[in-house]
């Protein structure tokens, strides 16, 4: 006698179902807990009683009909056994099962259970039906040039579009599951000769260690995961975008995939990471290089502007120009509020008209948001609740907060600059150094996966400025980066790298 596990046989004596079928669908309703949507379909032949059971929420009744019913039906002559299951239906969607809440868990994942009385187990197919969309285009992160398509929430097609994209053998994807109620399937996702086994253990262990009932999205995961939750600066990416999470793992890095999610985790991200886009590669290396610097200016002038302004008004005006301070007069001589009190009050505004630009329907926010933005910001004006300048100012501060790549980290830039703008309203340009001294320390305190938050700027790696702050042309970057720590380093020689050969040479 054989025992059936998981399709294989094992030199055992098999341990027997000892049920009938009455007793096995009482028990599975017991399982289930009498859910409405558990169906039982018997089957009588000759003296042989089958039984097929499934949840019909979650079953796609044609596939059902297609691949077990007429099957058998069609072996009229056959006994119902193991061996016939077997032989007629698809062996690569079958595995055998005879422990009840094994069985029930299959079938809340969409599998019908198929049991022939007096058999010692009986058979899990997938009869799934899974909610889900086409491939479409990216939302959040919109590209100019290179592939538009984006992740869906199947984890079997994000599979598939990425090892579309990375035609390795040494591409791993690792089984895990997240939650004790919810069971989330879930991938580990790297280069087996690439990526450094470190990252990979702590991307395991961490997702081992989480005591959660349910995942509903790998946003919600990546900050479970992450090294500090208290700070604002997020520390793992998360990409729409198949083709960013293919060049990733080329360079060393660890994704991670999540059941019913469109988006997947990759880290290490260091700070700088989160100002890098696929444009930059699609590109030529200065329009790349250029857009790069372009964010990270925007970055510190978003931070910094309005504070600045602040500041200034309220304690240094002898930093100001005349003919500018005579202009800055006359546009705040009907405002009976003090710069921080007046810059607090824009930017709240400007924030809640993001906020319900976000949340109205798309073709009503975007109305909301221009119309809105420009009827508030001249009232504000006409009533004396604010300068002309100031409302260029957060106009031009908001706009820096959107060049982010990253939605996460435009967010935080924003939450940022309310604490800047206070302590420049209490200390001016000392406020300002404070804030600023403080944010600096913090960020060097972070760790992404156990790397330092600031790599390649801190700990101090020249190699790897091409990957992060800069963008060099293909010739230069033929080192994977070194903070990623990879196995194997050189993404292809160098001296191959520069030299070019013309077609006849």
């Amino acid at each position: 006698m054989f025992k059936w596990r998981n399709g294989k046989k094992e030199n055992e004596t098999p341990k027997a179902h000892s049920l009938k079928i009455e007793e096995l669908k009482q028990q599975l309703n017991a399982e289930l807990m009498d859910t409405s949507d558990l169906e039982f379909r018997e089957i009588y032949k000759d003296g042989e009683h089958l039984l097929i059971s499934f949840l019909t929420s979650m079953t796609d009744v044609k596939v059902l009909e297609d691949i077990i019913i007429k099957p058998l039906q069609a072996r009229v002559h056959s006994p119902w056994n193991l061996e016939t299951f077997q032989a007629c239906l698809p062996a690569a969607q079958i595995s055998y099962a005879n422990q009840l809440k094994e069985i029930a868990q299959a079938m809340i994942e969409g599998k019908g259970y198929l049991y022939s009385e007096g058999e010692p187990c009986g058979i899990l197919i997938n009869t799934g039906k899974i909610a889900e969309r086409s491939l479409e285009r990216a939302e959040t992160e919109s590209l100019v040039y290179g592939p538009k398509i984006s992740f869906t929430e199947s984890l079997e097609s994000n599979m598939n579009i990425i090892r579309a994209n990375i035609k390795d053998p040494m591409l791993v994807m690792e089984d895990i599951e997240i939650g004790a109620r919810g069971r989330t399937k879930g991938k580990i996702v790297y280069i087996k000769d690439i990526a450094d086994e470190k990252n990979v253990n702590t991307f395991k262990q961490r997702i081992k260690d989480l005591s959660i009932d349910h995942i509903p999205d790998s946003t919600v995961l990546a900050q479970l995961i992450e090294d500090n939750s208290w700070t604002v600066f997020p520390q793992l990416l998360t990409t729409e975008l198949p083709d960013r999470l293919s060049i990733v793992l080329l360079k060393g890095r660890v994704g991670v995939l999540v059941d019913r999610s469109p988006a997947a985790i990759y880290g290490p991200s260091t700070f700088f990471s989160f100002f890098e886009s696929t444009e930059d590669v699609y590109m030529r290396w200065n329009m790349g290089l250029f857009l790069r610097m372009l964010r990270f200016f925007s970055f510190f002038f978003s931070i910094l502007l309005t504070p600045a302004y602040v500041a200034v008004l309220t304690y240094h005006y002898e930093v100001i120009p005349s003919p500018l301070l005579v202009s800055l007069g006359e546009s705040r001589s009907n405002v009976p509020f003090p710069p921080v009190f007046e810059a607090l009050l824009l930017e709240f505004i400007i924030e809640l008209l993001r906020e319900a630009g976000a949340r109205l329907p798309t073709k009503v926010g975007q109305t909301m948001g221009i119309v809105g933005g420009i009827v508030i910001g001249q009232a504000a004006v006409d009533a004396g609740f604010t300068s002309n300048i100031l409302i260029i100012i957060i106009a031009l501060s908001a706009l820096g907060s959107f060049t982010t790549p990253s939605y996460l980290m435009g967010t935080a830039v924003r939450i940022i600059r309310f604490p800047i703008i206070l302590l420049a309203g209490l200390w001016g340009g000392v406020g300002i150094m404070v804030a600023f001294c403080f944010l600096i320390i913090h960020v060097l305190k972070l760790s992404t996966l156990g790397t330092p938050y600031l790599a390649p700027l801190y700990p101090l790696s020249m190699k790897d400025f091409g990957y992060s702050l800069l963008r060099f042309p293909f010739q230069f970057n033929y080192m994977r980066p070194l903070s990623n720590q990879p196995g194997d380093l050189k993404r292809y020689p160098q001296k191959k790298a520069k030299k070019k050969k013309d077609v006849d040479e």
